[in-house]
């Protein structure tokens, strides 16, 4: 009897380029929403 192996290296790889696309993806969030509540923050110092 012969059994095919699956290759769990994809599924490591995979597993690792979200868990990097997301962090990305929350960094860049993030700072976006600094920068708006910054430029609010700026808005009514002006007044």
């Amino acid at each position: 009897m012969t059994y095919e192996a699956l290759d769990q290296w994809n599924f490591v790889i995979a597993a690792y380029a979200v868990g990097v696309g997301g962090t990305l993806a929350m960094v860049g969030w993030s700072w976006i929403a600094m920068k708006r509540a910054e430029k609010r923050r700026d808005e009514v110092k002006r007044r």
